[in-house]
């Protein structure tokens, strides 16, 4: 077992805190009693409501999402890993599962009435998961429900978790398998199938994003405390291993067998990359040396999304979650076989700090895997500040905190508008996608599916999957990085483009991926040569159609 210990129990286990007690719940993995069961349900069906109301509308449909959605559609309607060239940017381990799951939807992609609802509808089953892991993970660590419950909460309400856990993202099935893979680990029964299969999971994990890797040392050090008094000790270190390599080496084979695992002639130059293939290898090269400063840099992305995006959504859970993550450090340090819960705990957050702050290039959704463990110290770190008091208090003080926060004061579920009224948190009040729905539907009433057509990647799938199909809308980012797009369709010639589909800051886009000129084509399409269209504006939030002007004439 993993609660905070101070002496072997029977079978050279730890036991509980000394003077600390126990829930009143009978022993066991899974503890069967009425009150664990009732918790946990509570949990998850919280986790599904909040994420589940109001998820069609809010936030708006992203580029990634798009993205990933369009690489499944490919999976199942080309047999090709994207409708593109594939450039190992990503392994395809999540969208490889988005396509097995819209696979055996009664209409696919349409099921939900639009692709991307339909990915979210995946998103919301993932997080339902993810809450009984979690939960179970907690009490498993500190054998309370307190730690369980506090820890869910974070997890089900946070603004900036509910935010990207809605969206179709690759981080949000890699936290599935990373969890399930602690989540054996925890279980300790100490048989090899237990760990092959976290190995197993935790493989899946890397084929889903490669920064799941920052997790290893952390799952690693639990897969040994797990089994270092076992006899089959080693077995279940080698088939961690093993089962932990199979799905990367599935994907490694994948590239050698099309002659992409290695780029030409060794050329691992950045400044002149070959360009008769594209490489596993050289990709990884290309991704480990981009970087937009570290954590020491004030104008860095860490610095921007932290301050700009994530804060302003929920600072509780940021910052009381890093300090409980310092604490659960200092004192794990200082006690490791007293505190080993809570230096567990501090190091999966810890490890996947360290890729935050490192200094390589980051989306503002990069921090959806720190969010459960940030929950997770939160949950062991309070019970732990209470473990000396009455249950009647530290189910008090809990409870106080959770209104606190959903109340307005807290900003998690109500907040006071801008005329000083109660109403609903944007989550679950302001309806955006709409927005996009409508701009959709003036594409497919107006403009001909033989046009060619800029767009951003989350109209994709709807505008390729349904019939009729527009086969020559592509995105900004294919027309400009993609040779078979950029130079075979449209020549880098704004002449070539017939319309120009902008979602809401596409043009921020172009303009910073423009750092080599590639985008400079379209954005003189849409300064010098187009006419407005249609759009539609809601706040910050705009949207525009151009239609570029062949005959010489501007806005």
């Amino acid at each position: 077992m993993l609660p905070e210990a101070v002496a072997d129990g029977p079978g050279g286990q730890v036991g509980p805190e000394a003077g600390a007690g126990l829930d009143p719940v009978e022993e066991g993995l899974l503890p069967a009693d009425t009150r664990h069961r009732f918790l946990l349900a509570v949990c998850v069906a919280s986790g599904a409501l909040t994420h589940a109301y109001h998820l069609f509308l809010y936030p708006l449909y992203t580029t990634d999402e798009g993205i990933y959605m369009e690489q499944a559609w490919s999976v199942l309607r080309e047999g090709r890993l994207s409708p593109y060239t594939y450039f190992y940017d990503h392994a395809p381990g999540a969208w490889l599962t988005i396509a097995a799951y819209v696979s055996v939807l009664p209409m696919q992609f349409q099921t939900f009435g639009d692709a991307i609802n339909t990915g979210r509808i995946l998103m919301l089953l993932v997080h339902i998961g993810n809450v009984f892991l979690l939960y179970q993970i907690a009490y498993r660590l500190s054998r309370r429900h307190l730690a369980a419950v506090v820890a869910c909460f974070f997890f089900n309400f946070s603004p900036v978790a509910v935010f990207y856990q809605r969206e179709v993202l690759l981080d949000n099935l890699m936290v599935f398998w990373v969890l399930l893979s602690v989540y054996l680990l925890t279980k300790e029964d100490r048989r090899v199938r237990t760990a092959m299969l976290s190995g197993l999971s935790f493989g899946l994990a890397l084929i889903t994003k490669e920064n799941a890797l920052f997790f290893a040392p952390v799952i690693g050090f639990l897969l040994y405390r797990q089994v270092q008094a076992s006899r089959n000790r080693r077995f279940a270190l080698g088939y961690w291993g093993f089962a932990a390599w199979g799905p990367v080496s599935m994907y490694t084979l994948y590239a050698s067998l099309k002659n992409e695992l290695l780029p030409s002639r060794l050329n691992f130059s950045l400044s002149s990359p070959p360009a008769d293939h594209v490489a596993l290898l050289y990709t990884i090269w290309w991704q480990l040396n981009r970087n937009q400063g570290g954590i020491l840099d004030p104008g860095s992305a860490f610095w921007q999304f932290s301050l700009g995006s994530w804060l302003p959504k929920d600072h509780f859970i940021l910052m009381a979650g890093s300090a409980a993550m310092v604490f659960g450090l200092m004192k794990g340090m200082q006690d490791r076989k007293t505190h080993a819960s809570l230096l567990i705990a501090a190091s999966l957050a810890g490890s996947y700090t360290l890729y935050l702050i490192r200094g390589s290039v980051m989306l503002e959704f990069y921090v959806i895997p720190l969010l459960p463990f940030l929950a997770l110290n939160i949950g062991l770190v309070l019970d732990h500040l209470l473990r000396d008091s009455s249950a009647a208090f530290r189910v008090t003080a809990a409870g106080a905190m959770m209104v606190v926060l959903a109340m307005p004061v807290g900003g998690y579920v109500l907040y006071y508008n801008d005329k000083n009224q109660l109403a609903p948190a944007d989550l679950y009040n302001v309806p955006l996608t709409p927005m996009q729905e409508q701009e959709l539907a003036y594409v497919r009433e107006h403009i001909p599916t033989s046009a060619r057509i800029i767009i951003d990647d989350d109209m994709w799938v709807p505008l390729h999957d349904q019939d009729p199909p527009y086969r020559y809308a592509h995105s900004h980012w294919k027309a400009s990085g993609d040779p078979a797009i950029r130079d075979n369709l449209f020549h880098r010639d704004w002449q070539n483009i017939d319309y120009i589909v902008m979602s809401n800051k596409m043009r921020q886009a172009m303009v910073q991926n423009n750092g080599d000129g590639m985008e400079s084509w379209m954005l003189d399409a849409i300064d010098n040569h187009s006419s407005r269209i249609w759009s539609l504006r809601h706040g910050d939030v705009e949207l525009v159609i151009y239609q570029i002007d062949h005959g010489g004439g501007g806005q």
